[in-house]
């Protein structure tokens, strides 16, 4: 029987590990028709909103569909050694972290084109809905790609001591919690500008699409950011 369903926005993988079979269904050229597909030994399935890829981390052999510009094609990519795949709306990205290589595909607007990076020492790998962050925390460096108004563009982030980055579809949050300081970046309105706000004793972080609420739970004191009418407007409520 069926040991893992998948989905994008648009469309369903129902899988069978064990005999390699699979059924999908849903918006055909979004990732709804797999009936060309072979999953014999598929061992992970990943998807932006348009796209699936199937990949069988033992032998670096993958398969893409759905549409061809989000994703839906991986033709000739080299995926031998993939330790980790990550993904935007409309964009993957393939990382080898013990060598440092990566390959990006999909729409380059929102993350599919990481040519020109460095990815050796990179120890985390963000997404938001349209850009990627990766960070070398032992060092305090990252580097940002995709939709630069929406979060592909860091140059002025300060990422030493990095602990934690949160995102809303267009927006970063960069949290150092041993010091209660952060950095926001993208879409100011949905959760990219921060300033002002007091990050000290943060536990947990949350997000909506267009808001950001950073909580205290030993006090009950509560930050809340973004869209109001996504949740970025919190004074009213009591979290005591």
């Amino acid at each position: 029987g069926v040991t893992d369903v998948y989905s994008n926005a648009r469309a369903f993988v129902a899988l069978n590990k064990n005999t390699g079979r699979a059924q999908c269904w849903g918006c055909p050229s979004d990732g709804g028709n797999c009936s060309d597909m072979d999953f014999v030994g598929v061992t992970d399935v990943y998807n932006t909103d348009a796209a699936f890829l199937a990949l069988n981390k033992n032998t670096g052999q993958a398969q893409c569909w759905g549409h061809a510009d989000y994703g839906g094609s991986c033709t000739d990519m080299d995926f031998i050694g993939i330790t980790d795949v990550y993904s935007t709306s409309y964009a993957f990205m393939a990382l080898n972290k013990n060598t440092g290589q990566a390959s990006c595909w999909g729409d380059s607007g929102y993350g599919g084109n990481c040519s020109s990076m460095d990815f050796i020492g990179v120890t985390d790998v963000y997404s938001s809905g349209a850009a990627f962050v990766a960070l070398s925390k032992n060092i305090g460096q990252a580097q940002c790609w995709g939709y630069s108004g929406y979060g592909g563009n860091c140059t002025n982030v300060d990422f030493t001591g990095i602990t934690d980055v949160y995102s809303t579809e267009y927006t970063f949050m960069a949290l150092n919690k041993n010091l209660g300081r952060a950095h926001c970046w993208g879409y100011a309105s949905y959760g990219g500008d921060c300033t002002g706000m007091d990050f000290t004793g943060v536990t947990d972080v949350y997000s909506t699409e267009y808001a950001f609420m950073a909580l205290n739970k030993k006090i009950g004191q509560v930050e809340c950011w973004g869209y109001s009418d996504y949740g970025g407007d919190c004074r009213d409520m009591d979290f005591g």
